[in-house]
């Protein structure tokens, strides 16, 4: 027995069955609703992608940006254990609690070797911060550290007096009408300690500089030598031997 065929709903709206055409148009009307629904859909989504990344590295720099804040390093540690790579004792002043060290290293350029450390400065009476720098350099086969290397740590400035802090003789850098903006060498002192050039600048006051330069040559002066390959390791005495 054949199957009989449904005759065609009758679609409300219109109180008959629908057309062929009017069946394709309909069709064809859903299908560019639902693709616009799910275009939308999908642009709502990429969006609170975005702003779910946005705020993920909104609170990934924050902490990092308090933390470099409050970095200082361990001056005397990193003296310490560079001093043997330098072959010398390295300096390592004595700072106010405030002042954040935020480098300490030994770097190299132009055949010069370096112990270079930097400081955020902070003035206790106002609060104010500022930059101070120490320089230890040297050479490999101990001739003076040439006079254009020098310059460049200075930006060029020229001397504008000496004087004497510590038993050390201090070439003076004093350009304290330079824009602190644009420079970091406001005070400068460049001195001599066996052989290695010191230098200490910055952008703090030239009271504050000469007081770090004075802590520089002190933690020179008590600095322990470098032990010697010559020198031979301390050995324990034997036991006596009982008879």
């Amino acid at each position: 027995m054949a199957k009989q065929q449904k005759p065609p709903a009758i679609v409300a709206e219109l109180g008959r069955p629908e057309t062929p055409r009017e069946t394709a148009f309909r069709k064809a009307e859903n299908s560019r609703l639902y693709k616009q629904r799910k275009t939308v859909n999908n642009l709502v989504f990429s969006l609170l992608v975005s702003m779910g990344m946005v705020l993920v590295i909104f609170l990934l720099t924050q902490p990092g940006e308090d933390v470099f804040k409050d970095r200082s390093v361990d001056v005397a540690e990193l003296a310490e254990s560079a001093a043997p790579s330098a072959a010398r004792p390295l300096a390592a002043p004595q700072v106010p609690a405030e002042w954040k060290a935020k480098q300490a290293e030994l770097r190299g350029s132009g055949g010069v070797s370096s112990w270079h450390v930097n400081y955020t400065t902070v003035d206790a009476a106002t609060g104010t911060e500022a930059y101070a720098a120490v320089v230890q350099a040297f050479t490999a086969d101990g001739a003076p550290v040439d006079e254009t290397w020098i310059a460049q740590q200075l930006e060029g400035q020229v001397p504008t007096g000496d004087e004497q802090i510590e038993g050390i003789h201090w070439i003076v850098y004093e350009h304290g009408d330079r824009d602190r903006e644009q420079s970091n060498v406001l005070f400068a002192l460049q001195g001599e300690w066996q052989g290695d050039t010191i230098l200490v600048y910055g952008t703090d006051t030239p009271a504050n500089l000469r007081v770090l330069a004075a802590s520089v040559a002190k933690s020179l002066e008590t600095a322990q030598p470098l032990p010697t390959a010559e020198e031979p390791a301390e050995s324990s005495p034997e036991p006596s031997k009982e008879s």
